[in-house]
């Protein structure tokens, strides 16, 4: 009877777990949701989620009611150096729910007194996975707790599959968001040079032929400034074709902004640092914002030739953009000067990078941005 009663309250809290999984779309507030729900209704006190790339890279993805000892410093305990459990995933031996006999981080944590540990030493590793896929691990404590059972295990095993199966979900669909918004981007692109800007050639034509057919000046300077502005308009339009169907992103960042930078009539010197080999978000992020501060440069600085250097180093990479132009009165403190430039730094913060604007008359500008991966 005690064999079926938690035979139940194991389906119980799948049900549960799976409804939440379900409605998930998300990666991290889902894990966080899932977690809290875990410690719930399983009552184990502290769980944290690494997510591992194919670069053995982890990041805590979620992490509720840590110790002291492992919240320092914004959980740093966790995020720094190596442990059996991460080892063992990176390695391949870590295939099933294991017990965590001595936990590395929490033992130097306590070396170091970094705090509390609040009767925490050992915990539960288990592998989130679907198939031959590994996303990474769920490990689970609770105070004084040494061993996790066999039924306990085989409990979270079931559980990790689950989210297992939600991040490949996610992860799918996000793709398939992704292959959509660069087909309709492709599609305007193509409907812009086929429609727009071949009637702002058109335009630009016509603007000449009526320059050689009258013998008034006035008439001839409205012509010259109707094709001056029909020539500016196609300049703009090559441009925003190019935004929404880069060509050349394909041979690398580095390519593509040297060839958009030369589109705009731009001298671009590059210095790369590193081996670039960055996940497509964060490509995508320094790709906007250097076309952004080309513009820019084009239309303000008063000059055509820009440096751009890009330094890669191990989890981090430095975008820099600077001009010696004019340059512009900006204070640190200030509020961005431009919509262009505040999308800037939106796009760099929402991936947990920062983004640093200098300037000062007659000295030229410079962005700084610096983005984790």
């Amino acid at each position: 009877m005690a064999n079926q009663l938690n035979h139940h309250s194991n389906l119980r809290i799948l049900k549960e777990i799976a409804e939440l999984l379900n409605e998930g779309t998300e990666i991290s507030p889902l894990l966080s949701g899932v977690l809290q729900k875990l410690l719930k209704v399983t009552g184990v006190t502290t769980g944290w989620i690494f997510l591992i790339d194919k670069d053995g890279r982890h990041t805590v993805e979620a992490a509720e009611h840590l110790p002291p000892a492992l919240l320092k410093n914004n959980c740093e305990p966790l995020k720094r150096g190596s442990c059996w459990c991460v080892d063992g995933f990176k390695k391949g031996t870590l295939t099933k729910a294991s017990n965590i006999i001595e936990c590395r981080r929490i033992e130097t944590a306590v070396k170091r007194q970094q705090g509390e540990t609040n009767g925490i030493a050992y915990h539960a590793t288990i592998p989130l996975q679907l198939g031959d896929e590994m996303f990474g691990l769920l490990n689970v404590a609770a105070p004084g707790k040494k061993e996790f059972s066999h039924d306990e295990l085989a409990l979270l095993e079931s559980v990790a599959l689950q989210i297992g199966s939600a991040i490949k979900r996610i992860r799918l669909t996000k793709k398939e968001q992704e292959m959509a918004l660069i087909e309709e981007r492709n599609r305007l692109a193509r409907d812009l040079h086929d429609s727009v800007n071949q009637l702002l050639f058109s335009l630009s034509l016509t603007a000449r032929g009526g320059i050689e057919m009258t013998e008034d000046m006035a008439t001839k300077d409205t012509f010259r400034h109707i094709q001056s502005l029909s020539q500016e308009a196609q300049t703009e339009m090559r441009a925003l074709i190019w935004q929404l169907k880069p060509s050349g992103l394909e041979k690398g960042l580095v390519q593509a902004i040297k060839s958009y930078g030369e589109m705009l009539g731009l001298k671009i010197d590059t210095k790369l640092s590193g081996v670039i080999s960055l996940p497509t978000r964060v490509e995508e992020t320094l790709w906007r914002v250097s076309q952004e501060a080309l513009n820019n440069c084009k239309r303000h600085s008063g000059q055509n030739e820009v440096l751009i250097s890009i330094t890669v180093t191990h989890g981090r990479v430095c975008l820099t953009i600077r001009d010696r132009g004019c340059g512009f009165i900006f204070e640190g403190e200030q509020i961005l000067p431009s919509l262009g430039i505040e999308s800037m730094q939106d796009r760099v913060e929402s991936l947990g990078g920062t983004f640093k604007l200098e300037t000062a008359p007659s000295k030229g500008t410079t962005i700084i941005v610096e983005l984790p991966y």
